[in-house]
């Protein structure tokens, strides 16, 4: 299925891997022009190497001047930016609210919250070049829960979504629409870091925690990076031309979040 109906300028932050990698390739499959920024040498060069006409610059979302230099490159190549995808994001630490480090809390916030406003705030003017410009912002199905052990993480998709509404409502006036996709657990390395890591800190099996995921959710699954890349296709397209504002759930209905047995 195609979802879009002419060419369009995507910039992806942290679209080397995961699930952001899997938007990138369902963007250049449809005819667009993407570009890409991430922080990880080795993520970098496997996109370079399986993608050399994309366009990827290293980028810490965290710190402004990164983010800033990243839209600047791309300006310098085009005259607007059509779809802006904020994908970068961390898990944080696993632990209760209580031992979580200072420097911790600080990072996740500065990564999953800071570097969102970086890259919204540098792409603002590209995207008001646009005639037909929309902003998805990744969350998670953890903005609707509370989730124990997850609080720095937790907190900051929180904040997401009152980032989304708000900006939906300062922009729609220029036609630009503001969205925020909410994933539940995604099937990839990422999803499984975060099981061991709960395990872990819980002296569980893997294999009991990740019961424990699949337990919470109605349809008993999680979903696929595709789903991501094909419900970011649809709100950027025509088809979606009147969605904004809102925070969409992909997660096959998440009934309640607890990692605890």
């Amino acid at each position: 299925m195609k979802f879009l109906s002419q060419k369009l300028n995507v910039a992806i932050t942290a679209g080397a891997s995961g699930i952001g990698r899997t938007i990138a390739m369902a963007y250049a499959r449809e005819g667009s022009s993407v570009f890409v920024c991430d922080n990880s040498d080795e993520f970098i060069l496997s996109f370079k190497t399986e993608n050399p006409d994309i366009f990827i610059q290293k980028t810490d979302i965290s710190i402004f001047s990164e983010v800033e230099s990243f839209f600047n490159a791309i300006e310098r190549q085009v005259s607007s930016v059509d779809v802006l995808i904020n994908c970068a994001g961390i898990a944080g630490p696993t632990a209760n609210l209580q031992d979580v480090e200072p420097d911790e809390w600080d990072y996740t916030i500065a990564v999953n919250l800071n570097g969102m406003f970086y890259s919204l705030k540098s792409a603002i003017p590209l995207l008001k070049s646009s005639n037909q410009a929309s902003i998805i912002n990744i969350a998670s199905s953890a903005a609707f829960f509370g989730f124990p052990l997850r609080s720095p993480y937790t907190a900051a998709k929180w904040a997401v979504i009152g980032l989304t509404k708000t900006l939906a409502m300062e922009l729609g006036g220029e036609g630009i629409r503001v969205n925020a996709i909410c994933p539940g657990s995604v099937s990839g390395n990422r999803i499984e870091q975060v099981i061991q890591a709960d395990a872990l800190e819980q002296d569980k099996t893997i294999e009991e925690i990740k019961e424990l995921y699949v337990k919470q959710v109605s349809m008993k699954t999680f979903v696929e990076p595709e789903d991501v890349a094909n419900m970011a296709l649809f709100l950027t397209s025509d088809y979606g031309r009147y969605i904004s504002g809102q925070a969409i759930g992909l997660d096959g209905h998440t009934e309640g979040l607890t990692n605890s047995l």
